[in-house]
């Protein structure tokens, strides 16, 4: 009898830690949805700010302007089921939008002294930096889960509730060489 009470206390506390650990999992897998969306939030308000700097553009350059339209209507919104890959594909856009941007505004010195202009390009980086915070948020979230996911036992239970390894954001090479906004 004491057997029985023993294997089902062991029964018991095995049963609980697995369900332990499936909470434990979708808290982390929620926190990476949650982040990516975020992600998605600061990348539609770069995109706002930089359809407002391109409006700004459109009396000095009226022919980049629609080639820089036509480029921001490329974009796409990301959501919390993105990949890194949308993100990147998203980002990369962006810069060349920018890139565009400036060098019609180095072309127009009154344009870039422009009051507005200021203002608006202080949103853009003001953007920008919130999207690198919220890419580190995603990415410490990421690392939490693949933690999880790689240390035994709880590695076996992951793969029997189908969680499984997210992949990192990297950094956009483009960003790294772009001149400065201001």
């Amino acid at each position: 009898m004491l057997y029985i009470i023993a294997l089902g206390a062991i029964i018991g506390i095995l049963f609980l830690w697995v369900i332990s650990m499936q909470r434990t999992f979708v808290t982390f897998d929620e926190n990476i949805n949650n982040a990516m969306s975020q992600i998605g939030v600061q990348l539609s308000s770069r995109w706002d700010a930089l359809t407002s700097l391109l409006d700004l553009t459109k009396g000095y350059a009226a022919h980049e302007y629609q080639t820089m339209t036509d480029t921001i209507n490329l974009r796409r919104s990301i959501t919390r089921d993105s990949s890194p890959a949308d993100v990147q594909k998203q980002e990369n856009i962006i810069v060349e939008a920018l890139g565009k941007i400036m060098a019609v505004a180095e072309s127009y010195p009154d344009l870039k002294a422009d009051q507005t202009y200021i203002k608006t390009m202080d949103s853009v980086n003001q953007y920008e930096n919130m999207v690198r915070t919220s890419r580190q948020i995603y990415n410490d979230s990421v690392t939490k889960l693949n933690r999880a996911i790689r240390m035994f036992p709880a590695s076996i239970i992951a793969g029997m509730l189908g969680f499984s390894q997210r992949t990192y954001l990297e950094a956009v090479a483009e960003k790294a060489s772009k001149p400065s906004m201001n």
